[in-house]
C-alpha cells in the first residue's frame, strides 16, 4: 500500500484555513489511555503504518501525459522563439545534463515516448536537439527503453526524411570496434559490446524495412565509417563482420559492400608490398613466412576489451624494427580479413546449389574487372577469386574466358592487357583443377593472336621495345611461363597431331609433342626484329631455357649468348608508350632491367598463415623437372673435369718448357 502526500493548495468545498496557523495531525486518545492531553505548544507527534510506503512526487517524474504536452509546447515555442522548455528537454538528454542530476530512467522514457509522438514538430530548426538525442546513450539502456527510442527513429525517419542519413550514420558508428556511447549507466548493469551491436541490427533491419530506398545512404556511410587502412586489426574484423551480417537482412547492398571491403582489402594489399620491397631484400623476403598462425591472443583481442593491439612502439626502437613491425601488423590484418571473406563466400558457395552460382561468380569477377585487375601489385587478395573460380569446370571456363578476351582487347589500355595476360598464364600454370583441354585451348589462343600481333609489328620493327609491343611480349611470357609448369598438357595423345622431324630423333623417341607447339616457338623466340627473349623476364627466360633444353623441343642457349651483347636502350621508344613505363616505388630498375618485364605472376606462391589453408588443394607448387637436376649436375662434372684437365695440360707443358 502506497500513500502519496501532494504539496497542494486547499481541498475544494472546504472554507480556507488561515495561513498563520499550520495544521497538525494528532490521534485519538483512547478511552482506557491516563495519559495528560499534549500540551498546546508543542506539535503532535505524526505516526504511519509501517507498511504505508511514503514519497513525495518530485519533478523529475512527471506523468507521461504531463511530458507529452511539455514537449509538444516546447517545440512549438521554440518554433517562436522562445527556447527556455526547449533547453530543458536538451539537458533531459545531454550526458552531461546541464549541469543537473541525471534524470531517471523512467523520466528518460517518458521524454523519449513524448518525442516519439511529436516528430511532426521537429524540423530543420531543432537539428541541436535532434543531434543530442541520436548521441545519447540508449544503447546502454534496458530493452523496454532500447524498444521506445527504436519507435523514435522510426518516427522520425518517416516524417522528418531529412534526418535520415543522420540516423544512419549514428547507428553504422555504432559498429564500429568502439561504439561512441557505450559508458556504463548509474545504477544500470554494463551492456557488452556484442549486445550493443545485436541491438544497432535489429534498429537496422527494422528501420530498412521502413525506408527500403535507404540502401544508398547507407551504403555511402559504410564506406565513410569503414577503418582506415593504419587502424588496427581488431577495428577491422569487427567492422567487417559487423557489415557481413547488414548484407544478411539487407541483401540489397551485397553488391556494395562486398566491393567495399574488396577495395579496402587491395589497399591494404599493396601497401604491404610496397613496404615488403623498401626493405632490405634479406629482412622483406620471407618476412610473411614468419608471421604466427591465429592465437589465443588474438581471439582475446575480439572481445570486449577496449585495448589497441596497435600500442606505441618503445622510443628507443630504431626506425627500421618500427617498420618491420607494422608491416607485421598488416600482414595480420590483411590475413584474418582474407580469411573472412573466404569462409563468407564458402557458406554462400555451400547453401547455393551448382546452378545458383553463375551470381556469386559474376559478383567476383566485377570485383575482379573493376578493382583487382587494375590495381599494380595486388599479391593475395585475387586468391579469393583463384579458389572459388576452381569450384567447377564453367566457372573455370568462364574466368579464363574472361582474361582472354581481356588480354586480345585492343580498346582496352596496354597496362589492364599486360595484366591479363599475366593473370591467365598464372591461373592456369597454378590451377590444380584446371583440366589439359583448358591448358591447350589457352595455348592455341595465345598462339594465334601471337602471330596476328608478329605480322602486324615485324615489317615496321627496328628492334626489341617494351614500350611499343609491351601486349606482344606480354602473350609471350605467358606462353614461356605455362610451358615451364603445364608442358605434360602440351605433349601430344593417341588421338593428336603431332610435329615431326622439327628436333632429332633423340628427343622425338621421349617426348611427342602437339601440332604447333614447336612452331610457335620457333617463330615467335627467334623473331630477329622482336627478339621477346631480350624483353621478357630473365628469371622466366633462363627457367624455360633449361626446361626446352632438357625436354628437347627447343634450344634457345645461343640466341641467349648473343643477346648479352644486345642493348635494349638503343631500340626504346618514348617513356611511357602504351601505358607501360611506370616509375614508382615497386619498380626501381637499372641499366637493361628498365627496359624489361616484371617476372610478375599474380599467384605466385601464398604465404599468409591463417587464410592459406583455404587453398590447399587448389594449389599447384613447383616441382621441377624430373632428371633435369641430375642432368645438370652430370653436366657441370663434365665440365670441371675437361677444365681440370686444360689445367693439368697447360701446367705440364709449362713444366716442359721451363726444363
Amino acid at each position: 500500500m502506497t500513500t502519496t502526500i501532494h504539496a497542494a493548495g486547499p481541498l475544494p468545498g472546504r472554507p480556507s484555513k488561515s495561513l498563520l496557523r499550520r495544521p497538525t495531525l494528532t490521534r485519538k486518545r483512547d478511552d482506557g489511555e491516563d495519559s495528560d492531553p499534549p500540551s498546546p505548544s508543542k506539535r503532535s507527534k505524526v505516526t504511519f503504518d509501517s507498511d504505508v510506503e511514503v514519497r513525495v512526487v518530485e519533478e523529475w517524474e512527471k506523468t507521461s501525459a504531463t511530458v507529452q504536452e511539455e514537449v509538444q509546447q516546447a517545440l512549438q515555442k521554440h518554433s517562436y522563439g522562445d527556447d527556455r522548455g526547449y533547453n530543458r528537454i536538451k539537458e533531459t538528454f545531454s550526458p552531461e545534463g546541464g549541469g543537473q542530476e541525471k534524470p531517471s530512467h523512467t523520466t528518460i522514457r517518458n521524454y523519449t515516448l513524448a518525442l516519439a509522438n511529436s516528430t511532426s514538430f521537429l524540423s530543420k530548426s531543432s537539428s541541436d536537439l535532434v543531434y543530442i538525442v541520436l548521441n545519447s546513450e540508449w544503447l546502454a539502456r534496458p530493452d523496454d527503453y532500447v524498444k521506445t527510442f527504436q519507435r523514435l527513429l522510426a518516427n522520425l525517419i518517416t516524417a522528418q526524411g531529412s534526418f535520415l542519413a543522420d540516423v544512419f550514420r549514428m547507428l553504422i558508428e555504432n559498429m564500429t570496434a568502439s561504439p561512441s556511447r557505450i559508458d556504463q549507466l548509474p545504477g544500470l548493469p554494463k551492456v557488452s559490446r556484442s549486445c550493443i551491436h545485436v541491438r544497432v541490427h535489429k534498429t537496422l533491419q527494422y528501420l530498412i524495412k521502413l525506408v527500403p530506398s535507404a540502401s544508398r545512404v547507407i551504403s555511402n556511410i559504410a564506406a565513410e565509417t569503414f577503418p582506415f587502412e593504419s587502424d588496427s586489426k581488431r577495428a577491422h574484423i569487427i567492422y567487417i563482420k559487423n557489415v557481413l551480417k547488414m548484407i544478411e537482412y539487407a541483401p540489397e547492398l551485397k553488391l556494395d559492400m562486398l566491393c567495399l571491403i574488396t577495395e579496402r582489402l587491395v589497399k591494404i594489399d599493396v601497401q604491404v608490398q610496397v613496404d615488403l620491397e623498401d626493405l632490405a631484400d634479406d629482412i622483406g623476403e620471407g618476412l610473411i613466412q614468419e608471421i604466427p598462425s591465429f592465437t589465443e591472443k588474438t581471439k582475446e583481442d575480439l572481445q570486449d576489451s577496449d585495448n589497441d593491439d596497435d600500442s606505441d612502439t618503445d622510443n628507443d626502437e630504431d626506425r627500421e624494427a618500427q617498420r618491420t613491425n607494422q608491416i607485421i601488423k598488416n600482414v595480420e590484418k590483411m590475413d584474418h580479413i582474407l580469411d573472412i571473406l573466404f569462409s563468407y563466400y564458402d557458406q554462400v558457395f555451400l547453401v547455393e546449389s551448382a546452378a545458383s552460382w553463375s551470381g556469386v561468380l559474376d559478383l567476383l569477377l566485377s570485383q575482379f574487372t573493376t578493382i583487382i585487375l587494375p590495381t599494380h601489385r595486388s599479391r593475395h587478395t585475387q586468391f579469393l577469386l583463384f579458389h572459388f573460380v576452381q569450384q567447377s569446370p564453367i566457372c573455370i571456363d568462364t574466368f579464363v574466358g574472361m582474361c582472354v578476351q581481356i588480354s586480345f582487347d585492343q580498346h582496352r589500355p596496354a597496362i589492364v592487357r599486360q595484366a591479363a595476360a599475366s593473370y591467365l598464364a598464372s591461373f592456369v600454370a597454378r590451377g590444380v583443377h584446371v583440366p589439359s583441354d583448358i591448358v591447350r585451348d589457352v595455348w592455341d589462343y595465345i598462339s594465334n593472336e601471337l602471330t596476328r600481333l608478329r605480322q602486324s609489328y615485324e615489317p615496321n620493327c627496328r628492334g626489341p621495345d617494351l614500350g611499343r609491343y609491351s601486349t606482344y611480349y606480354a602473350l609471350v611470357q605467358a606462353l614461356l611461363y605455362i610451358f615451364c609448369f603445364r608442358w605434360r598438357d602440351l605433349e601430344a595423345r593417341s588421338d593428336d597431331d603431332c610435329d615431326d622431324g622439327e628436333m632429332p630423333g633423340i628427343y622425338n623417341e621421349e617426348h611427342q609433342w602437339r601440332s604447333g607447339v614447336k612452331e610457335t616457338l620457333n617463330l615467335n623466340l627467334f623473331s630477329p626484329q622482336l627478339n621477346p627473349l631480350k624483353v621478357c623476364s630473365p628469371a622466366i627466360v633462363t627457367e624455360f631455357a633449361r626446361i626446352a633444353h632438357h625436354l628437347g623441343i627447343i634450344y634457345v642457349g645461343h640466341r641467349l649468348e648473343s643477346n648479352r651483347r644486345l642493348r635494349l636502350s638503343q631500340f626504346s621508344g618514348p617513356r611511357g608508350y602504351g601505358g607501360m613505363m611506370r616509375e614508382t616505388a615497386l619498380k626501381s630498375r637499372k641499366d637493361e632491367e628498365h627496359y624489361q618485364l616484371d617476372e610478375y605472376f599474380p599467384f605466385d606462391p601464398y604465404h599468409l598463415p591463417r587464410s592459406k589453408r583455404w587453398i590447399n588443394g587448389d594449389y599447384r607448387e613447383w616441382t621441377g623437372i624430373p632428371g633435369l637436376e641430375d642432368e645438370e649436375a652430370s653436366q657441370s662434372e663434365s665440365e670441371d673435369e675437361v677444365a681440370d684437365t686444360t689445367i693439368e695440360d697447360v701446367t705440364e707443358t709449362d713444366e716442359t718448357d721451363e726444363s
